[in-house]
C-alpha cells in the first residue's frame, strides 16, 4: 500500500489544475481498494455546499451538478462529524439522501472519509460497493484515511489557485480571497504583485572533482567580487530611504563575503579538489544545517541570508542571462522568501508591500521593512506564488494577511485604513519626548529589543528609554571564528554610546544546543531542552570571561550597562556566573579602566524560574522576563510549526497567572522586574503587564509610540480592574477579545484592526 500511496501523491502534485489532480484520485483509490466506485465531493467556500467534482463509477453527467447542504446526507454527516463513517447498507441509513441523477442506488456498502487541512474540511472522499454483504475492512479504513492526510495539502494548495484566479469550485466569479500568515511589518499595502524568483539553484548542482584547481579558485573569486558589487550597488539605491545605520544589514552580507568566512571555506574545498560550484554548495548547505538548528528566532532567519549569497554566487558562476524585471508604480513584491537583495531592486518610491512564503518577523526582510515602513507579511505556507503575479493584491501587516483581487468595496476599506494611519503616526510624533506615564503618575518605562544598529536609530527616534535587551550572538554570528575580545568591544560600545546616558541591558551569549555557531557545532536529540544559554557559557568560561570582559571595557565612561543571564533555571548557575562576573570586575579595575559594577540581571524564560523568583532576586539587581520563550515552555508550543502554532497565546490564562506570581514575587523583595516580548508591545498587553506591576517593557521599536500613547491616557486603577476581570476568565481568545472590547470603548480602537466580517459591513465601516 505504501508504495501506490507514493505514487499516488506524486501523480497528484504532477496534475496540471485541481480538476486532473481530483481525477487521479479517484481513478487510482477504486483500483487500489478494488471497488466499484470512489468519488470526491469539495466543499465550495462560497456556498457552503458539497459538490461532486470527480468520480469513478457514478454517471459522469452528474459532476459539477449535485450538490449537498453543508449537513445533508452521508456525505454531509462525515464531513460535520470529521471522521471516517463505514456503512454494509447505506441505504438504510436514516441521513441517506438519494440522487437519481449519479445513479448510486446501485450501491449499498458505503465508506466516506473527510478531507481536511489545517482543522479546515476541504471535503469528503467516498467508496461504495454494489454487494451489500462486503464491509470495508479497517485495513481499507485506514487506507483511505491516508490517502485523505496526504493529499489535503494538495487539494487546499490547489484550490487556492482557483480561488486567486478568481472562480470558485462551481466556475462563478470570486473576491476578496484571503490567505493567512505571520505579520512582518505593520501597515496596509494596496498594489500590483510582482513574483520574483531565484536566480540559480544550488540544490541541483552536482557533485563532482576539477583537475584545473587555479581555474574553479579564479571563476570562484570573480563571482565573489560580481557580488560584492551587487550588493554595493543596492545599498546604495536604497541609502536615500535608510538612515545609514540601517545599512547595517548589508554590511552583515559584505561581513559574510570576506575572505575569512564563507569564500575562505569554499576555497579550501576548491583546493581539496571540488569544482567551484560543488564547493560553494556544500559549504553554504552546511551554514544553512546549522543556522536551521538555532532556537533564537531572530538568528535562525540568517538561513535566508546565507541561501541567498549562495545562489547569487551560483548565478554569476553560471553566467546566467539577469532578466529585466518591470516594476508597476506600487509593487508588491512576492517571493517564496523573500531577500534584502531583493527589495534593493525596486526603484525608490514604488515598493509599497512585501509577500513571503518563508520567513518571520525576525527576518532581515522583515527588520528593513519595518525601517523603512513597509507592510509586510511572511509565512504564507499554502499559498500558489505564480498566481499571483500580475494582480492587485492587499497587504494587511497587521493581521497577518493578504487579499488578491479585491472587490472595490473592500479596497474602500483599506484605503480608509491607510489613510488613518499616516494621520495617526503624524499623531504620536509628538508624544516622542514626553514619559510614559498614567493620568494618576504611575511612571513604566519603555524600553526596546536590538540585535543591529539599525534597530537602535528607529528606536531613539521613537523615544525608547534605554535597550531592555540586546542580543550579542550578533557579532559571533558573522565570523568563522568566536570574535576577539577587541572586536566585541566595538560592537558593544556602539550600542552603549548610542542610549548613553540610558541603560543598555546585553545578554550574555545564548548559543547551544539548537543554536550552534557553524565554527562550534552542538548536535542533541532534544535541543530545545539540552546544552544552551548559560549552561554552555559556564562549561566555557574562557568564553563567558571574554564577554564580560569586552562589556565592562567598553562601558568605560558611560557606566550604562546591565548585564543580562540567559536561561537560568538553577540558583548555582547566578551564583557561579556572578563570581566570574564579579571577577573579571576586578581584574579590568586593576587594568586602570574606571568602571563602575553594572546591575546583573536574569531572565525568566525557564518554567522553573518562575517558581524561584525571590531567590533569584535576592541575588540579583533585577529581573526580566523573556515573555516568548516562556509562553513556548509553558504551553509547549514552538510557535514556527505551523502545525501548532495557533496554540500559542500570549494572552493564555497560565502565562497571565505567570507573569502576575513573577512580579508580586519580585517586588516583594524589593527588585524591579521587566518583560521583553511581543506580549509587551501589544497595547492591550502593556496595559496588562503595567497593571500586573512591570516595572519597564522592552519591544519592538515601532510598536513604542502606540504602547506610550495608551497608558499615557489612562489611571492605572483603571487597568488593574480590567486585569481583575480578565484573569477570571479561561479562554485566551476571550480574553483578548475583552481587552480589545475594553480599548475601544475608552477610545483606542484605532490602534486595534477592524474586525472583519464581509466586503459590505467593511464598507460601511469605512464610510461610517
Amino acid at each position: 500500500m505504501l508504495s501506490i500511496l507514493r505514487s499516488l501523491v506524486q501523480e497528484v502534485n504532477s496534475a496540471r489544475d485541481l480538476q486532473e489532480a481530483l481525477d487521479i484520485i479517484v481513478s487510482r483509490v477504486q483500483k487500489a481498494m478494488n471497488t466499484e466506485v470512489c468519488s470526491v465531493y469539495l466543499l465550495d467556500p462560497a456556498s457552503n455546499r458539497y459538490i461532486l467534482m470527480a468520480t469513478e463509477g457514478l454517471y459522469k453527467d452528474s459532476v459539477g451538478k449535485v450538490s449537498l447542504a453543508y449537513s445533508e446526507g452521508l456525505v454531509g454527516l462525515v464531513g460535520s462529524r470529521e471522521e471516517p463513517i463505514n456503512l454494509e447498507d447505506a441505504p438504510a441509513h436514516p441521513r441517506y439522501r438519494y440522487f437519481p441523477e449519479t445513479g448510486e442506488e446501485r450501491f449499498r456498502s458505503f465508506l466516506g472519509v473527510p478531507i481536511i487541512h489545517h482543522r479546515r474540511v476541504l471535503g469528503v472522499l467516498v467508496v461504495q460497493q454494489r454487494e451489500s454483504s462486503r464491509c470495508f475492512d479497517e485495513g481499507e479504513e485506514a487506507f483511505l484515511v491516508t490517502v485523505s492526510a496526504q493529499l489535503a495539502g494538495v487539494i487546499a494548495h490547489s484550490e487556492a489557485t482557483g480561488a486567486i484566479s478568481g472562480l470558485s469550485l462551481t466556475g462563478e466569479e470570486t473576491q476578496d480571497v484571503s490567505f493567512n500568515g505571520v505579520p512582518g511589518s505593520p501597515g496596509v499595502a494596496i498594489g500590483t504583485g510582482v513574483v520574483v524568483y531565484p536566480s540559480a539553484d544550488l540544490d541541483v548542482v552536482p557533485e563532482k572533482p576539477t583537475e584545473n584547481i587555479e581555474q574553479e579558485l579564479e571563476l570562484f573569486q570573480s563571482a565573489v567580487q560580481a557580488v560584492r558589487e551587487d550588493i554595493e550597488r543596492v545599498a546604495n539605491r536604497l541609502a536615500s530611504q535608510l538612515r545609514p545605520e540601517e545599512q547595517a544589514l548589508f554590511d552583515v552580507y559584505l561581513r559574510m563575503l570576506d575572505d575569512g568566512a564563507l569564500p575562505g571555506e569554499v576555497a579550501i574545498k576548491i583546493r581539496e579538489g571540488i569544482w567551484a560550484q560543488g564547493a560553494l554548495k556544500q559549504v553554504v548547505q552546511q551554514y544553512i544545517r546549522h543556522f536551521e538548528m538555532m532556537d533564537d528566532l531572530y538568528l535562525q532567519e540568517r538561513v535566508v541570508d546565507i541561501r541567498d549569497l549562495g545562489r547569487r554566487l551560483l548565478s554569476h558562476m553560471q553566467e546566467g542571462e539577469q532578466k529585466l524585471q518591470e516594476y508597476p508604480e506600487h509593487t508588491v513584491l512576492v517571493s517564496e522568501e523573500l531577500t534584502p537583495a531583493m527589495l534593493g531592486e525596486v526603484p525608490k518610491g514604488q515598493l509599497v508591500g512585501l509577500v513571503s512564503v518563508k520567513g518571520s518577523s525576525n527576518s532581515h526582510v522583515a527588520i528593513l521593512a519595518r525601517a523603512m515602513g513597509v507592510p509586510t507579511v511572511m509565512g504564507l505556507v499554502d499559498i500558489p506564488v505564480n498566481q499571483l503575479d500580475g494582480r492587485e493584491l492587499v497587504v494587511d501587516g497587521f493581521e497577518g494577511q493578504i487579499f488578491a483581487s479585491p472587490s472595490s468595496d473592500l479596497r474602500a476599506f483599506y484605503q480608509a485604513i491607510c489613510e488613518e494611519e499616516d494621520e495617526l503616526i503624524r499623531g504620536l510624533e509628538v508624544l516622542r519626548d514626553k514619559p510614559c506615564e498614567t493620568t494618576d503618575g504611575h511612571r513604566v518605562s519603555l524600553l526596546v529589543n536590538t540585535g543591529l544598529m539599525t534597530d537602535v536609530v528607529r528606536s531613539l527616534s521613537h523615544g525608547a528609554e534605554g535597550i531592555g535587551l540586546y542580543r550579542t550572538e550578533v557579532p559571533f554570528m558573522i565570523k568563522d571564528r568566536f570574535p576577539s575580545e577587541q572586536e566585541q568591544r566595538e560592537y558593544y560600545r556602539e550600542q552603549l554610546e548610542a542610549f548613553a546616558p540610558n541603560p543598555v541591558t546585553m545578554r550574555t551569549l545564548d548559543i547551544g544546543g539548537d543554536k550552534a555557531l557553524t565554527y562550534f557545532p552542538i548536535e542533541e536529540e532534544n535541543p530545545f531542552l539540552g546544552w544552551r544559554g548559560i549552561r554552555v557559557t559556564l562549561d566555557h568560561p574562557e568564553i563567558f570571561l571574554v564577554q564580560v570582559r569586552a562589556m565592562l571595557k567598553a562601558s568605560e565612561g558611560l557606566n550604562n550597562l546591565q548585564i543580562m543571564l540567559p536561561m537560568i533555571s538553577n540558583i548555582s548557575e547566578v551564583e557561579e556566573s556572578l563570581h566570574l562576573i564579579y571577577r573579571v570586575y576586578h581584574e579590568v579595575r586593576e587594568e586602570g579602566y574606571d568602571i563602575h559594577m553594572p546591575k546583573v540581571g536574569v531572565m525568566v524564560e525557564v518554567p522553573a524560574a518562575v517558581y524561584q523568583i525571590r531567590e533569584l532576586a535576592e541575588r540579583v539587581d533585577f529581573l526580566s522576563v523573556g515573555s516568548n520563550d516562556l509562553t513556548q515552555y509553558l504551553l509547549a508550543v514552538d510557535r514556527n510549526n505551523p502545525r501548532v502554532a495557533q496554540l500559542y497565546h500570549s494572552y493564555h490564562p497560565a502565562v497571565l497567572q505567570a507573569l502576575v506570581r513573577i512580579a508580586q514575587d519580585a517586588h516583594s523583595v524589593g527588585k524591579p522586574v521587566g518583560i521583553c516580548g511581543e506580549l509587551a508591545g501589544d497595547p492591550g498587553g502593556a496595559l496588562l503587564l503595567m497593571a500586573m506591576g512591570y516595572d519597564s517593557l522592552s519591544m519592538n521599536a515601532a510598536s513604542l509610540p502606540k504602547v506610550k500613547s495608551v497608558i499615557r491616557s489612562i489611571d492605572r486603577e483603571w487597568a488593574i480592574q480590567l486585569l481583575e476581570d480578565v484573569l477570571l476568565l479561561d479562554s485566551p481568545h476571550v480574553i483578548k477579545s475583552c481587552v480589545d472590547l475594553a480599548l475601544r470603548n475608552a477610545g483606542f480602537g484605532r490602534y486595534l484592526r477592524p474586525v472583519k466580517s464581509s466586503s459590505a459591513a467593511m464598507a460601511e465601516q469605512a464610510v461610517s
